[in-house]
């Protein structure tokens, strides 16, 4: 419509101009009036229904978990071959009497399990496993924490030093094996070097060992060294994101109670931090349990820090008895999903409130 409209009474007296309600269209010609009006249909063009809209047809959506699926589908079926597939097949394995390069596949039930631990070797590398985790553990975690507090507490330079304290993560255990081999010498006189000698030159000659050459039954606890110091600035960086993670109030509200700087650290800080110290304790013990490379490169034919994951290298691949090895590999299996199995259990119960 592209003129005025006029009230009723008021019209202009040219015919064609009065609009379907009585109004007048005003400035209107034949060619600017509505449809309806050139039609003479002026009384019923409102009764008329409306044209139906066509819509283009709806694609058919893919359900989102089959679009899921399909991405996912390429790694879960590598993982199901190459993790899964050949871990039932060392179980199978275990269960065999396979000696040498050709493959024997009967069975012999129990009979390897019962062997490995009535076998002296296995029961010393048993207990030599345990003294690491145990030194390990404490070991890194002790440092780490430290690490972590003196950061927290806003040192100047803090990326610098975050930097340093987690450089020993990124060397491979070989690397670390072949410095701490250095550093753990256990020469005399002139052929001294390392920490024997730093003890030498300090005055501290009562502290010099024989390390992990010693004949003592806790020879393997000076293994748990280097390993406990490439693993300490993964520890500290968990610790200190726990920390960033704690109200500066708590601390705030402990301080004007009067609390000591201990007292906030042990009463508002290791609580809040239990949940990460748990995490680490698994990652840890996790890792202990499976340490290979790091004994092998340090001293790899001393049977006093030997452990499972030697034996297993040994008795399979220098001895060809694969059906011992793979005994090996399932009992060590067994051992890292009893640890880890709480930790995923306590994850999805908190993860389902």
């Amino acid at each position: 419509m592209s003129g005025p409209l006029r009230p009723p009474g008021q019209s202009t007296g040219q015919p064609g101009t009065e609009g379907p309600h009585g109004l007048d269209l005003i400035g209107t010609t034949p060619a600017h009036r509505p449809r309806h009006a050139r039609a003479g249909v002026e009384g019923d063009w409102l009764r008329q229904p409306p044209e139906p809209v066509r819509r283009a047809p709806r694609m058919r959506r893919v359900p989102g978990w089959l679009a899921g699926l399909g991405l996912m589908s390429p790694s879960l079926i590598l993982v199901g071959v190459f993790v899964y597939g050949f871990i039932g097949w060392n179980v199978r394995v275990s269960f065999t009497s396979w000696q040498g390069l050709t493959p024997v596949y009967d069975f012999v039930g129990l009979d390897n399990y019962t062997a490995l631990w009535n076998d002296a070797r296995w029961r010393t590398d048993a207990r030599n496993v345990l003294v690491f985790t145990a030194v390990f553990v404490a070991g890194a975690l002790a440092l780490g924490f430290v690490m972590a507090l003196l950061l927290e507490k806003g040192a100047r330079g803090e990326a610098f030093y975050r930097g340093v304290f987690l450089f020993p993560m990124a060397i491979s255990f070989i690397a670390t094996a072949i410095v701490w081999r250095w550093l753990l010498d256990n020469g005399t006189g002139g052929d001294t070097a390392g920490l024997n000698q730093l003890f030498s030159d300090l005055g501290l000659g009562f502290l010099r060992s024989d390390w992990h050459k010693s004949d003592s039954s806790w020879a393997i606890a000076a293994v748990a060294l280097p390993a406990g110091w490439a693993l300490s600035g993964y520890v500290m960086a968990l610790f200190l994101a726990g920390m960033r993670a704690i109200p500066g109030t708590f601390r705030e509200s402990a301080r004007i109670d009067g609390a000591s700087e201990w007292q906030v650290l042990w009463y508002v800080m290791r609580p809040a931090l239990r949940p990460v110290t748990f995490s680490a304790v698994l990652i840890l013990i996790h890792i202990s349990l499976k340490t290979f490379d790091l004994i092998y490169a340090l001293d790899q034919g001393n049977l006093k820090i030997d452990t499972p994951s030697l034996y297993m290298w040994f008795t399979t691949f220098d001895g060809g008895f694969y059906d011992r090895g793979a005994t090996i590999a399932t009992v060590l299996l067994v051992g890292v999903a009893l640890i880890i199995g709480p930790y995923i259990r306590h994850w999805l119960r908190t993860e389902r409130r």
